[in-house]
């Protein structure tokens, strides 16, 4: 079977699962190739910022379209009329001429929002050449005018139609000017009508969305995400002994690589004032500027040497607290589980779906007073075993996750392979 997937970038966790499983599909006989662009880590117009991604290195069966000349042009010209996705069309043109060539019997598309790939012309090849496609949508972008959640924004206009958009416009896809009205049309337009699509969703909360939205047409599979168990178990070290951390302190542990609004900042940060000195919070993926936002009792730590450093801290901690405010399927809380820690997250997005009775615990959006309690309970009555915890853990089995998107490709294919 000849798969081709695309993906903006090959970075990041999007780009990671993109490769995951191109790989796994070639090691089980199919022939996969994957396509992303080169590509900006940002751009800022005022002030002139502009940072490339690293230069791609070479990967099995991995292809680079487009240049970084044509994601510069791309991005400034969708940032400021608000027409992202609308550009790219040589660069595309040449990415279809590619893809067709390969003859691909599936097309496998993740994240299209880096302003990299014109839409239109992307969509207008799909709907032509009948090969069966699976969407994996790693957030709300596809059905939105623009942005890719709006939970904290309490906006449903992603329902009937945008505009007027309370997203800001210097967030993540940036645009100064708003055209989500149009833009919410035009995705209807050129998203709709494709003959054989499957969407994937990696927890139920999106594809609950999904049925609301204009992509409802479509079928959907929920394929939650999974990590590395070889990486992430239970691993002993002398973190607290580094840090100063008593045996008898509580170690409340919180994990982001984005910190602010979003992800709870504000929520440790009033944690830290109502916990006594029997707790310390621990906060990993910090930066100089987030620690000027930090009490002097949060230990704060910018980054980890690599996976296996992070695996120790995980295991170190008597309960990870995650205060997401807007998520899809979060990482880190298989990433605890995995490593033995109990789970504390607020009931948005598709947080509380990695855990179940036996490994942590589920508090409503905002309410400190009762993540409080809650982490005093955890912490001192220690209702979750650290084995209950990474037996919850084996249900996200990376090589198990993976192998459920190659199992879909040869259901799309009719089992011909």
């Amino acid at each position: 079977m000849n798969i081709v997937s695309l993906n903006t970038t090959h970075l990041g966790s999007t780009g990671k699962i993109m490769l995951q499983i191109s790989a796994l599909a070639r090691e089980e006989g199919h022939h996969a190739t994957s396509f992303s662009t080169w590509g900006l880590a940002s751009i800022s117009l005022w002030p002139l910022r502009i940072t490339p991604n690293p230069k791609p290195p070479a990967l099995p069966g991995h292809r680079i379209y487009g240049s970084l000349l044509s994601s510069l042009v791309h991005d400034t010209l969708g940032i400021t009329t608000g027409y992202n996705g609308c550009f790219s069309i040589l660069a595309t043109l040449r990415l279809i001429g590619k893809i067709r060539r390969l003859q691909p019997d599936l097309i496998h598309l993740h994240n299209l929002h880096g302003n990299n790939v014109n839409l239109f012309l992307l969509f207008s090849y799909l709907k032509k050449a009948h090969i069966p496609v699976v969407w994996t949508l790693h957030d709300c972008w596809s059905f939105t005018g623009r942005c890719p959640y709006f939970d904290m924004l309490c906006c449903d206009k992603w329902k009937s139609g945008c505009g007027g958009c309370p997203y800001p416009k210097h967030d993540y896809p940036a645009a100064y000017r708003d055209c989500t009205a149009r833009m919410w049309q035009l995705k209807k337009r050129w998203f709709t009508g494709v003959k054989d699509m499957t969407l994937v969703t990696p927890s139920h909360w999106l594809a609950g969305l999904v049925k609301q939205s204009f992509l409802s047409g479509y079928a959907v599979r929920v394929m939650h995400n999974g990590i590395d168990l070889s990486v992430f178990h239970p691993a002993e070290s002398d973190f607290r002994r580094r840090y100063g951390i008593p045996d008898d302190t509580h170690l409340v542990l919180g994990v982001a690589f984005d910190w602010g609004r979003r992800k709870g900042l504000d929520v440790f940060t009033a944690l830290a004032e109502r916990l006594d000195q029997s707790y310390q919070i621990v906060l990993v993926g910090t930066d100089d500027a987030v620690d000027r936002e930090l009490p002097a009792q949060i230990l704060s730590i910018h980054r980890t040497q690599n996976q296996q450093e992070l695996a120790e801290i995980y295991t170190a901690a008597d309960v990870f607290v995650n205060p997401t405010r807007e998520d899809n399927f979060p990482t880190v809380n298989m990433e605890a589980l995995a490593c033995g820690t109990p789970v504390i997250t607020f009931n948005t997005g598709g947080s509380p779906e990695s855990l179940d009775e036996s490994c942590g615990s589920v508090v409503d959006c905002d309410d400190t007073d009762a993540l409080e309690r809650e982490i005093i309970r955890v912490c001192r009555e220690r209702p979750y075993s650290r084995e209950a915890c990474c037996a919850r853990a084996e249900a996200f089995d990376r090589s198990e996750k993976l192998r459920e998107y190659v199992k879909l490709y040869e259901t799309k294919k009719g089992d011909v392979v």
